[in-house]
């Protein structure tokens, strides 16, 4: 076999097979209704806010990524795994699941641009210059939202993953720690958070651009006390200033709450800002006839709107897509993934080496241990 056509094999095994594009809605969803029946306890399902609602609707749990992976490796009686979210998110269900529990996305080519903006040989030429620049004054941290082997970079030298939802706590034991912080793979996450939540001058934080191996900074180097990754979130960066400023202008009685991956200045503009949950559980909470501008994810905007008709709920950019790895999950590759499951083919397994799990693990428990 030559390298050709060693390449095509291997992209052909991520490719669903012809005999699922002629399936109709209902012949899918039928299928799938019956392997999880004759599965039982031993399939589970757990499905992220972001995924389609094809997807969603047979789902075991939804939730954020951490969550699922927890609620996940608490389900001693599942043996197989479906997740339905990106790759980072069924590597952290892998890592924190048992050896007998295995996990498999139905989709292999699911990814996450944030995640993919921090790889680990980046990470450690940073790691090396940081080191040059400040000695052993730094304190690695990462947003969940990484790879395997950026969470195992962080536990090896003394850090600690973060959520959306935990940012402000975690930096703040990150500084009992150390003086400075190297923040992984968000710029946005780590600077809303430092600056709206710690009151840090954005004088004080310098960006790292891992393209060029060097620092995006004016000021004085030794005044920096946080180093953001220059990385974003495809989705939530695409909220902007002045898709606030144009609703203030035709709507100025409805509030705006946006996710902190969105960038500084539209944060800054925003009425509320928090995690997806924060967001949520605000709508859920909300009187009925208030009027709310989402700046999330647009699979959980719609979902959110069709649950809360008592209140009028748009998206903040309303010719923004869906991300679109998440829905790379559909239901064509979730009815494949559980006809593979139930043959024991592998082919969508998601293995984290033991090495890299073992390392990810302490980031991961240093977080939960605050949590």
């Amino acid at each position: 076999m030559n390298i050709l056509e060693m390449m095509q094999k291997s992209t052909n095994a991520f490719l669903i097979p012809d005999e699922y594009k002629s399936l109709s809605v209902k012949e899918m969803e039928e299928r799938v209704l019956k392997i999880k029946a004759r599965l039982g306890k031993r399939l589970f399902i757990p499905g992220h806010h972001y995924q389609k609602d094809e997807v969603i609707k047979f789902a075991d749990a939804t939730g954020d990524s951490l969550k699922l992976a927890q609620i996940s490796a608490q389900n001693k009686e599942a043996e197989f795994i479906a997740f339905c979210g990106v790759h980072f998110m069924a590597e952290t269900a892998d890592i924190l699941t048992t050896q007998e529990q295995l996990v498999f996305l139905p989709d292999m080519r699911a990814g996450c641009s944030m995640a993919d903006m921090a790889d680990i040989n980046q990470t450690e030429r940073c790691w090396k210059v940081l080191q040059e620049t400040f000695g052993d004054t730094i304190l690695p941290l990462t947003y969940v939202n990484s790879t395997a082997a950026i969470k195992a970079f962080v536990g090896k030298y003394g850090g600690a993953t973060v959520t959306s939802s935990n940012a402000k706590k975690m930096l703040e034991w990150a500084f009992t720690q150390k003086e400075r912080i190297l923040f992984l793979p968000d710029q946005h996450l780590g600077r809303n958070t430092a600056a709206f939540e710690l009151d840090i001058p954005l004088e004080e934080m310098a960006v790292w651009n891992p393209i060029n191996n060097s620092f995006e900074f004016d000021g004085n180097i030794d005044n920096v006390k946080i180093i953001l990754w220059k990385g974003h979130c495809s989705v939530h960066e695409n909220f902007t200033p002045a898709n606030i400023e144009a609703l203030r202008k035709t709507k100025p009685d409805m509030n705006i709450i946006v996710h902190p991956e969105c960038p500084y200045e539209t944060v800054a503009l925003a009425d509320f800002a928090g995690s997806t949950s924060y967001i949520i559980d605000t709508i859920e909470k909300a009187q009925p006839g208030s009027k709310w501008a989402i700046g999330t994810e647009m699979n959980l905007v719609q979902r959110i709107i069709q649950e809360h008709p008592d209140k009028e709920i748009v998206s903040l950019n309303p010719h923004l897509c869906a991300c679109l790895t998440m829905n790379r999950i559909d239901l064509p590759h979730l009815l494949w993934s559980l006809d593979m499951i139930e043959k024991g083919e592998r082919g969508q397994l998601i293995k984290v080496p033991d090495q890299i799990a073992k390392d990810a693990v302490l980031a991961l428990n240093r977080m939960l241990e605050r949590a």
